[in-house]
């Protein structure tokens, strides 16, 4: 490492590589979701131009970035599914059918068993 002896300077410099990109997922939720694919587009460039920094020997700085953004991506990911989930919920709320993927899980044990308004019939 390029720090040597200075401990709290390595902290600092990682610190302040965390808090560049770093998106929080209550943020994300407040988005739209073209608001979304527009910021996984620019985080999946930033992720290639910082993979191509990583092979010509870029600085440490970039390479600790590389995670971050990693992260990011995912982040982003996961509230964007879910939001389309929670939209094909409300889509198939009230009706008679509904997608295997939106059912509640349970068991299967669960699932099979009489309805309450079954067993009292």
């Amino acid at each position: 490492s390029s720090f040597g002896s200075r401990p709290e300077a390595a902290i600092s410099f990682f610190v302040s590589i965390c808090d560049m990109v770093r998106v929080k997922a209550y943020e994300l939720r407040s988005k739209t979701s073209k608001e979304l694919l527009k910021e996984l587009d620019d985080l999946k460039s930033e992720l290639a131009q910082l993979r191509v920094a990583k092979v010509s020997g870029g600085a440490a700085s970039k390479l600790a970035k590389i995670k971050i953004v990693r992260k990011s991506i995912a982040r982003i990911l996961t509230v964007y599914n879910q939001k389309q989930k929670a939209e094909a919920r409300k889509q198939y709320k009230g009706k008679k059918h509904m997608p295997l993927d939106l059912r509640p899980k349970k068991t299967r044990k669960i699932r099979r068993a009489l309805k309450t308004e079954q067993k009292y019939a």
